[in-house]
């Protein structure tokens, strides 16, 4: 619980327990100044829990934004503790216990956002720490030595060297050296990207192998990554606010109910109606206390609350009420590929032999690559299913074209294009790749010179995702795909999961300028999404209407980015999700209606003269009641 969290709950305790305690006084055996003591003394409560919302309510008039639920909060008690100073006919108990009613409800409107800030901040704190996307430093050569320097020190023409392993931290050029370099966070690219001297690199990306060294071309605040974080930092401020949704409805309500009380206050003693101007007024102040919706006020935030606990519990953490709200409202979702629809890892697809069997052909591949951490080597021993029977000898890793290898006395060669081309040695185009659309990396195998074949590599589309695709699309949300894989391999998989339109060959800014082309497009109070997982997706989390990130294995800026986070990163959560909203929406509706039902019958009667006090009670205490009940249900998550 945060410092503010703490010093609201002492506030809501130490007025509730005053409240309580006044319940025990009987103020008419103080005589004829009874009243003036029980208002004095309900103030007390009153003020520790309200200062807040009247100095909200005054700094939002001073803003410009008047009608709200502080505003209509405001104005209902401080009518209130009026109507029980003022009040000169009819029943005096009931006018005096106006000024108790009064600060009941700013204390239960306390409970109620307190609620709420408890629900953001759980599903905030369950968010591990963030870790700063950046490379922390650079390898820079000077003098003959290489010094560690924060990357903003290196200037343009510097030498930096780059470590298996490390993160390159600035854009540059390769001088010297050869590897494959894994790319996924930043273009989206599952495969890795193989590199040599001449080549340039962008940083962000990670040396998978060897040691390079790259002349930078680029000042760090100009990079890849630093363009990115400046793509995030635009996005968030172009990024709407989405204002709390009992805000909304109050932006009607009270200018409705504060337009009514003040007819009703003038009107009738204009028109010679009977009774004088104070005996209107102070009905117009009993129809403005009857008009609070104590009861939205409370069960809408704790519906919201029973939403995101219920979601959370199901690994789906919400940072705001807003975004519950939202999602339920979302009619494009853009899927991010690598990470999101894909696994990010890589599978076998396809095994095309030459003169030997697929099953001997793998076993060679297996048997060369079982040193290698690799992850198309990790892919290939996994597609084998068990330790070769027989060992490689005299293995020769060639950064950035794959490796040669002595098996069963015979030399065996397993790489890529490149490696192939270096050793003179033909390959065959595959028909079968070409005829079946299958893409990714193409392992070549060659053994004493001579073409035996080769092995396709490929991402792996996620479990569930085409289930979560057809549920998404039978809400009637159109789905659309954007990558920065090659437009073959993003095709493959958009085709696969039947999703409505395709994206590729995207860098970051080309996705935040996709997603922005939808926002603009979008009708009414339509909702965008976007869900993704890596630092390039980041800047479009941020800009989307609502950004949905897989935790699990999203990096840091992406979670950060996010008003969604799926933390095991199971993507038919997104429904689940989505029915979780929904539901929640649907209780808080419920709510709104029996709200206004009841009200509108009991301000009617109440005007006419009508209402009996049991009825003006059930309208306030009563109705409050079920629907904190009824919002009790959304908590309720097994069966969703």
């Amino acid at each position: 619980m945060t410092k503010k969290q703490r010093k609201s709950l002492t506030f809501i305790l130490i007025s509730a327990f005053i409240y309580a305690v006044l319940q025990f006084i009987n103020f008419d055996s103080f005589g004829h100044f009874g009243y003036l003591i029980e208002a004095a003394c309900y103030f007390v409560p009153y003020i520790i829990c309200g200062a807040g919302l009247l100095r909200k309510a005054a700094l939002n008039i001073f803003s410009g934004r008047i009608f709200d639920e502080n505003f209509l909060m405001a104005v209902a008690t401080i009518g209130a503790f009026a109507l029980s100073l003022i009040s000169t006919h009819g029943d005096h108990g009931h006018a005096h216990s106006s000024a108790g009613e009064a600060a009941i409800v700013v204390i239960l409107y306390r409970v109620g956002t307190f609620f709420e800030s408890i629900a953001t901040e759980r599903s905030r704190r369950s968010i591990a720490e963030l870790v700063d996307i950046l490379p922390e430093y650079a390898n820079v050569l000077r003098d003959g030595e290489m010094l560690t320097v924060d990357p903003d020190e290196v200037e343009v023409g510097e030498t930096i060297i780059v470590k298996s392993g490390e993160k390159i931290p600035l854009d540059g050029k390769i001088i010297k050296g050869t590897s494959s370099l894994n790319t996924s966070a930043l273009t989206g690219e599952s495969h890795p990207l193989n590199v040599t001297v001449g080549d340039r690199v962008i940083s962000g990306s990670i040396n998978n192998e060897g040691v390079l060294e790259i002349e930078v071309e680029a000042e760090y605040s100009e990079s890849t990554v630093g363009k990115i974080v400046e793509l995030i930092e635009e996005a968030s401020e172009k990024k709407a606010k989405r204002e709390s949704f009992i805000t909304r409805f109050a932006a009607v309500y009270t200018p409705v109910v504060v337009g009514a009380a003040v007819i009703l206050a003038l009107l009738p003693p204009l028109l010679g109606a009977d009774g004088g101007f104070i005996e209107w007024i102070e009905r117009s102040l009993s129809f403005l206390v009857s008009a609070c919706p104590c009861a939205l006020v409370i069960s809408v935030p704790l519906a919201f609350f029973g939403g995101m606990g219920a979601a959370s519990k199901r690994g789906i953490l919400i940072k705001g009420a807003g975004y519950l709200e939202a999602l339920s409202k979302t009619k494009v979702l853009i899927f991010d590929k690598t990470g999101t629809l894909t696994k990010g890892s890589f599978r076998v697809t396809a095994i095309h032999p030459e003169k030997i069997t697929e099953a001997e052909l793998l076993r060679i591949a297996a048997t060369a690559e079982s040193y290698s951490d690799h992850p198309i080597s990790n892919s290939l021993i996994a597609a084998y299913g068990k330790t070769p029977d027989t060992k490689a000898e005299n293995i020769m890793e060639l950064p950035g074209a794959g490796l040669r290898a002595d098996i069963d006395g015979k030399q065996v060669l397993v790489g890529n294009d490149r490696l192939m081309k270096l050793e003179k040695i033909d390959i065959h185009e595959c028909a079968e790749c070409h005829a079946h659309s299958l893409s990714g990396s193409t392992v070549h195998i060659a053994m004493d010179g001579e073409y035996m074949g080769h092995i396709v590599i490929s991402d792996e589309i996620k479990n569930g995702a085409d289930e979560t695709v057809a549920d998404l699309k039978a809400f009637g949300i159109r789905t659309v795909m954007m990558s920065g894989d090659n437009q073959k391999t993003a095709e493959r998989v958009a085709n696969e999961l039947s999703i409505d339109e395709c994206y590729s060959n995207l860098l970051p800014d080309g996705k935040v300028k996709l997603t922005e082309s939808f926002l603009h497009k979008k009708q009414g109070d339509e909702v965008v999404c976007f869900v993704g997982d890596g630092i390039n997706d980041a800047p479009v989390l941020m800009r989307a209407d609502i950004g949905i990130s897989m935790g699990a294995m999203g990096s840091d800026a992406a979670i950060e980015a996010a008003d969604i986070v799926i933390m095991d990163d199971n993507i038919s959560k997104i429904t689940l999700a989505r029915k979780i909203a929904k539901r929640t929406l649907g209780i808080v509706t419920q709510n709104i209606i029996f709200f206004i039902l009841v009200k509108a019958v009991v301000l009617t009667l109440s005007t006419l003269g009508y209402a009996p006090m049991w009825l003006a009670i059930f309208a306030d205490v009563g109705v409050t009641i079920i629907e904190i009940l009824n919002s009790t249900r959304a908590m309720k998550h097994k069966n969703i």
